[in-house]
């Protein structure tokens, strides 16, 4: 271990000390603030942030020292207007690998705690340019700004912290060294001086998505980085900025280190001339970290056998309506959670079900279209301000998604017509669409489709609601349920019924949570239990299969 990396695991250790006390403890804690306040950040740190990220436009992002055999890349156009003209270092498949194989060995020598205090010391890093990278995650994924800032800054930087914090106790679970003795017969006893070894797997790719290119990203990067495998970044084309950032800062930490810069590497393309699949079935590659379609996950696990596939893909994620406690808080409740990034979340829901003949609530009976109204009404009254509705929707991040949306308008009983956002100019925006459907229509409903669609689905009763739903969870996939119910036994079967079909689920949420939402180092995102992903964010799995540990034993000196 070098000095300088010494110096940094010694700097962080209470937050690292904190994180393994809080992963314990399930309860709230996080290392990053989430508020984007002057008090907290720096009274300028939002202007110099915005001025940071104009600054870059049009210009060549400068890596120090990395690979770039193929010239220059970068074609991102923002869902809110214009191209960006950033253009980013590009190297071929065969020098990403030649120069991750390079600073292999040293990563590995570095130990367990020079490369977890690089690591954190990498995420100390972003969360001082939180803003920067709030504008460069807005301007490439279409969120809202509020949103960018958290998801793609601090909360984002939690993840990757949770990574290094399960990464950092599974390698130290076994000691470094022990001595061994045991006695057999009446001689001396047998003793053994015993060493075991962290031996990372080999070169990590992690391929980022559209959408949520920090928080979807960081947790492999940081698990696969902190357990001694160089980290190849494929972002995806749309968004490479805010990863593009992240490896630079990567660099920078592990150089002033005494580690090789190399150790992280950014791999760009341009849409018609991808190089994720050349990347990914390269035998040196040996953990890949993916989110994105189905399709191409399907095209990882069939192509990419040597690597050791941690994803996340398409899933259909719930909600069942038995009854409302609170009508009116539930309606707002869900009508944010349709609203919020236009629906383009892993962890929206999609498909709402609700016993035909209605249900009970504080205010009396309602009806399954009063329901549906209800929702309806609750989207309507949260978008009715321009200002507040770009704020919670943002923008459309494909063009794909405007076209899936009008494609939709035929498949039930439109409830609520989607709309662009007042005011919003050339923006791409899109608020939710809301379809009733007979619960016999599961053409329609028992697809993801992704963005600001969703169906409200009559079935014969609330059993059957839960029956279906669950069972769309085991088949299809879901990261998310929400269940709403006045009786305790139907709450705890619904607990029963997605525990078993491994999605997370949240009951009765009425206030200022939403089922989109998940807590680092106290919600698990996805379980891995079902074809939505095969991971979780985290838990030891996501991490200990990145290394292995390998003994030397020799019998103690005389």
């Amino acid at each position: 271990m070098t000095r300088e990396a010494t110096a940094l695991f010694e700097r962080h250790r209470k937050t690292l000390d904190d994180a393994l006390a809080a992963s314990a403890r399930r309860d709230y804690w996080s290392a990053f603030p989430e508020i984007p306040s002057g008090k907290i950040y720096g009274e300028t740190a939002k202007a110099d942030g915005e001025a940071a990220f104009e600054a870059r436009l049009g210009k060549s992002l400068d890596l120090p020292g990395h690979p770039a055999d193929a010239g220059e890349a970068g074609a991102e156009v923002s869902p809110y207007g214009g191209a960006l003209g950033i253009r980013y270092p590009r190297a071929s498949v065969e020098a990403l690998i030649e120069a991750a194989s390079r600073a292999a060995p040293a990563l590995a020598a570095a130990g367990i705690e020079a490369r977890v205090g690089v690591c954190l010391e990498i995420l100390a890093r972003l969360n001082k340019a939180s803003f920067e990278m709030a504008n460069a995650v807005m301007r490439t994924t279409g969120q809202g700004f509020a949103m960018a800032f958290q998801a793609g800054g601090p909360h984002a930087q939690d993840r990757g912290l949770e990574a290094v914090t399960y990464a950092y106790a599974e390698m130290t679970r076994t000691p470094a060294r022990a001595t061994w003795s045991k006695q057999e017969g009446k001689g001396d006893p047998i003793v053994l001086e015993k060493e075991w070894r962290i031996v990372p797997r080999g070169l990590a790719l992690t391929i980022g998505c559209n959408t949520f290119p920090t928080w979807n990203g960081y947790p492999g990067l940081f698990a696969s980085l902190a357990t001694g495998n160089p980290v190849i970044v494929k972002p995806h084309p749309s968004a490479i900025l805010p990863l593009a950032l992240t490896v630079a800062i990567a660099r920078e930490v592990l150089s002033e280190a005494g580690l090789p810069a190399d150790a992280v590497l950014l791999a760009v393309d341009e849409p018609g001339a991808e190089i994720t699949r050349d990347l990914a079935v390269r035998p040196e590659i040996a953990i890949i970290d993916y989110t994105g379609s189905s399709t191409f996950g399907s095209w990882l696990r069939q192509n990419a056998r040597q690597a050791a596939i941690y994803s996340e893909e398409a899933g259909i994620n719930p909600v069942v309506i038995a009854g409302a406690p609170k009508f009116s808080g539930m309606c707002r409740n869900l009508a944010f959670s349709l609203s919020l990034y236009s629906g383009q979340m892993c962890t929206a829901p999609q498909n709402v079900f609700v016993p035909a003949g209605g249900i009970e609530t504080d205010q009396g009976h309602k009806s399954f279209d009063e329901v549906a109204a209800g929702i309806a009404t609750a989207v309507d009254e949260l978008l009715s301000d321009p200002a507040r509705a770009m704020a919670v929707c943002g923008a459309i991040a494909a063009d794909a998604t405007i076209e899936r949306v009008r494609s939709a308008e035929s498949l039930g009983r439109v409830v609520r017509a989607s709309a662009p956002i007042e005011g919003a100019g050339d923006v791409r925006t899109a608020t939710p669409l809301i379809l009733a459907v007979e619960a016999s229509a599961e053409d329609a409903y028992s697809e993801e489709r992704f963005g600001p669609i969703a169906f409200v689905v009559a079935c014969k009763d609330a059993d059957d609601a839960l029956a279906r739903a669950a069972a769309s969870a085991r088949a299809r996939g879901a990261i998310t349920a929400a269940v709403y119910a006045t009786d305790e036994d139907f709450l705890a079967r619904a607990a029963d019924a997605f525990a078993a079909a491994g999605a997370n689920l949240s009951c009765n949420l009425t206030g200022g949570i939403y089922v989109n939402q998940s807590a680092a180092f106290s919600d698990y995102h996805a379980t891995g239990a079902n074809p939505a992903a095969n991971a979780s964010l985290t838990d030891t799995a996501f991490v200990a299969g990145r290394f292995r540990i390998v003994a030397v034993r020799r019998p103690q000196a005389a």
